[in-house]
């Protein structure tokens, strides 16, 4: 049977790969729901705007909302397929990602609710990074102590068996 830490990075991943997939998807085509994909393009005009270093290196609001888009559908994409560690710089490709949406939006002067899903995804991201990145449990190993040619168990590993053999 799988951990529980297992179960909960395999969860975490698969949601968080399909909403990265759904919300780069948006950005890059009309075709799930006009509205949304309207009120991207209208956002990443007002990003450029706020940030006319961008523009004066080139980056139009169309390059950044599909490049942006692009890497969420790919990030998303290995969160959701691909195991080991592609799914960790998948993840933290989306953290950065996140973190200069939150810019963005903080650039322009939104209100929290219009940035709230990233703030809340970007926590979902962290703490799947660090589970991810935490060692696998391992079980105790049995050591063992030779006191006068006797092999015995250390004291604790006794202990926590319930017998302790005192001389």
């Amino acid at each position: 049977m799988a951990s529980p830490r297992t179960i909960t990075i395999v969860a975490l991943s698969v949601a968080l790969g399909l909403f990265f997939v759904f919300m780069g998807t948006i950005k890059l085509t009309p075709r799930l729901s006009r509205d949304a994909y309207n009120e991207m393009k209208r956002a990443y005009k007002s990003y450029v705007r706020a940030l006319p270093m961008l523009k004066k290196m080139g980056v139009s609001s169309i390059l950044l909302r599909k490049s942006i888009g692009a890497l969420e559908v790919v990030c998303g994409i290995v969160m959701t397929l691909v195991p080991g560690r592609p799914k960790d710089v998948a993840n933290f490709l989306l953290l950065l990602l996140v973190l200069a949406v939150l810019f963005f939006h903080q650039l322009v002067g939104d209100p929290l609710k219009r940035y709230a899903h990233a703030l809340v995804f970007g926590i979902l991201l962290t703490c799947r990074l660090l589970i991810a990145r935490q060692p696998e449990e391992q079980p105790p190993e049995k050591r063992i102590l030779s006191v006068n040619g006797d092999e015995q168990p250390l004291i604790h590993e006794a202990a926590e068996k319930g017998k302790m053999k005192v001389s």
